[in-house]
C-alpha cells in the first residue's frame, strides 16, 4: 500500500517512514503542503496540521475537494476545534503526537477497510430478493422527525436540506439511528462505527460526536448519557417552523391584520 506522508519535521518523518516500511508500506514523503498536493494520489494520506507553507486544514480541504482518498491527521495541537474542523472537512481519523507506529498502522488498516466498498453477497440476494437495494420500496431510507438517512446512497437530509457528512460521521449517525432513543454504550459505538475490539483512545468518539452535533445544527439531537454512552433523539422543537419561514408567516399575518384594520 502506498502512503503519502505530509510532514515537515524530519525527526518525526524519518522514524515514522522506517516503521511503516517495516510493516510493508511504501511511503512517499512531502515536507510542504504544496508538495503533498502535487504528489501522485496515494492509497492513504497522513497529514500533519502544522506545515511551514500552509495550514494542514487547508491541505485537507483541497485534498477532499478532488479526491475521496482516506486522510488521517497527525497533530500536536491540543485544541479540539482543529480536530473537529479537520473531521468536518473530510478527514477520516486523527492521531495525536506522540504516538506509536503500531497504533498508526492499526488506524491505517481500519480506515482503509472502512473505505473499501462492501462485496455484495449474491447468494443472499438470490435467497431473499426483498433485500435488493435496487428493488422499489426496499427499506434503506430511515426518517427520524425531519432527519432522513439513506443508507444505500449514504446521504443525509435535515428539513429536506442535504447535510455533508464525513464517512466516519455517517457511520456514527447510522449506528445511533439503528435504534432511535436507545442508549448506545461507548464500546458498542466504537465496535460498530470503528472496528471490533477497537483499542485506540476513546477521545476520538467525543470529537466525532461534537462534529456531528454541529452539522445537525442542534446538540440535543445526540444526548450524552453520563458514564454510559449516547443516544439519538429528535429534539422536541424540531417540527417548529424554521426561522425564515416563521418570519414570512409573521409578515403575512401582520399584512393581513393591517388589511383587516383598513376595512374596519
Amino acid at each position: 500500500m502506498r502512503v503519502l506522508l505530509i510532514e515537515d519535521d524530519d525527526r518525526v518523518a524519518g522514524p515514522l517512514m522506517e516503521g511503516l516500511r517495516r510493516f510493508g508500506f511504501t511511503v512517499e514523503h512531502a515536507r510542504k503542503g504544496a508538495d503533498g498536493l502535487a504528489a501522485p494520489e496515494a492509497a492513504i494520506v497522513l497529514l500533519d496540521l502544522g506545515l511551514p507553507d500552509m495550514d494542514g486544514i487547508d491541505v485537507c480541504r483541497a485534498l477532499r475537494s478532488r479526491s475521496s482518498v482516506p486522510i488521517i491527521m497527525i497533530t500536536a495541537r491540543d485544541d479540539e476545534v482543529d480536530r473537529v474542523l479537520g473531521l468536518e472537512l473530510g478527514a477520516d481519523d486523527y492521531v495525536s503526537k506522540p504516538f506509536g507506529v503500531r497504533e498508526l498502522v492499526a488506524r491505517i488498516r481500519a480506515v482503509t477497510r472502512r473505505a473499501r466498498p462492501p462485496v455484495p453477497d449474491n447468494r443472499q440476494a438470490e435467497r431473499d430478493p426483498s433485500q435488493d437495494p435496487a428493488r422499489p420500496g426496499a427499506s434503506h431510507v430511515q426518517r427520524i422527525g425531519p432527519l432522513t438517512i439513506d443508507r444505500r446512497t449514504r446521504q443525509v437530509h435535515l428539513h429536506q436540506s442535504p447535510i455533508a457528512l464525513a464517512p466516519k460521521e455517517f457511520d456514527l449517525l447510522t449506528c445511533l439511528a439503528a435504534d432511535p432513543g436507545a442508549v448506545c454504550s461507548r464500546r458498542q459505538i466504537l465496535d460498530t462505527a470503528w472496528e471490533a475490539n477497537y483499542f485506540g483512545p476513546t477521545k476520538t468518539l467525543d470529537v466525532h460526536i461534537a462534529a456531528l452535533r454541529r452539522k445537525l445544527g442542534d446538540s440535543s439531537w445526540i444526548e450524552n448519557i453520563r458514564g454510559i454512552g449516547f443516544r439519538l433523539v429528535a429534539p422536541a422543537h424540531v417540527d417548529a417552523v424554521p426561522p425564515a419561514e416563521s418570519a414570512q408567516v409573521d409578515g403575512a399575518s401582520a399584512a393581513e391584520s393591517a388589511r383587516g384594520g383598513g376595512l374596519r
